[in-house]
């Protein structure tokens, strides 16, 4: 029996339970700062969130496989109030919802790997406010982790320097 990982994020508590196993795997991967997804024995698509069945086709069948952590946003969420006390530091901070590079299209053309995730610092911390408002849908980003303790890292989304950005991306309009 795997054991019950149980933590805080900015002062916000953070389980796995140890009967988890496919939780427990995602972020073994994690912590280790590789991406990996289960992909289908079956059908070969990959499913994200991680589950116990394919999404697709049922299978139970997957093997835990490396992917590139590397997209566009396909949406976001910007948050000014903090709930939680500890990320009043960090306001506004965003919510990333990415498309990945990998298996964009498939098993439809309106499909895609969407992994959410905050936006960071390249090295995971919340990102400052002059970042949060160079990014919007369209933005490039790439994966990176925060390690929160032993076997547990999140993975978290920064600007990719290194890929051409759009000239201006698209963002929710400001009342």
């Amino acid at each position: 029996m795997s054991e019950t990982i149980s933590t805080e994020y900015l002062g916000m508590p953070l389980q796995v339970d140890g009967l988890d196993h496919s939780n427990l795997a995602y972020f073994k991967h994690c912590a280790e700062h590789a991406f990996h997804l289960q992909k289908c024995d079956d059908c070969g698509l990959f499913r994200y969130p991680v589950s116990e069945g394919c999404s697709w086709c049922g299978s139970s069948n997957a093997t835990w496989t490396p992917v590139e952590g590397k997209g566009e946003v396909h949406s976001y969420t910007e948050i000014h109030h903090a709930i939680q006390p500890a990320f009043k530091d960090f306001t506004p901070y965003m919510v990333l919802l990415v498309d990945l590079d990998t298996q964009k299209g498939a098993p439809t053309e309106h499909e895609s790997l969407r992994v959410i995730g905050n936006l960071v610092t390249p090295d995971g911390i919340l990102a400052p406010p002059e970042m949060v408002a160079s990014v919007g849908i369209g933005s490039r980003v790439r994966m990176v982790f925060t390690d929160v303790t032993d076997g547990l890292a999140l993975p978290q989304w920064t600007i990719d320097e290194a890929a051409e950005q759009p000239s201006q991306p698209w963002r929710y309009p400001v009342e």
